[in-house]
């Protein structure tokens, strides 16, 4: 799982393979900004229909790691 949100990551953000590691922070590095996080929460509603959206905060989605224990 911590493969495609880093994939996800890469196309929502356009960053290149390579760029975005697991532990990447994505807010304090400028990866990740509201809109590029509401598009990878849509994405990965695909993968986990239960995924409580509305209790989410920022810190919870800061890495690709974090963002793939909430989903896996």
């Amino acid at each position: 799982m911590l493969d495609t949100i880093i994939e996800i990551l890469n196309d929502i953000c356009g960053a290149d393979e390579g760029e975005i590691q697991p532990d990447t922070e994505l807010f304090e590095e400028g990866i990740l900004d509201s809109f590029g996080l509401v598009q990878l929460l849509v994405q990965l509603e695909q993968y986990d229909k239960h995924l409580d959206i509305a209790g989410l905060q920022r810190e919870d989605v800061a890495t690709p790691a974090k963002i793939a224990a909430l989903v896996g």
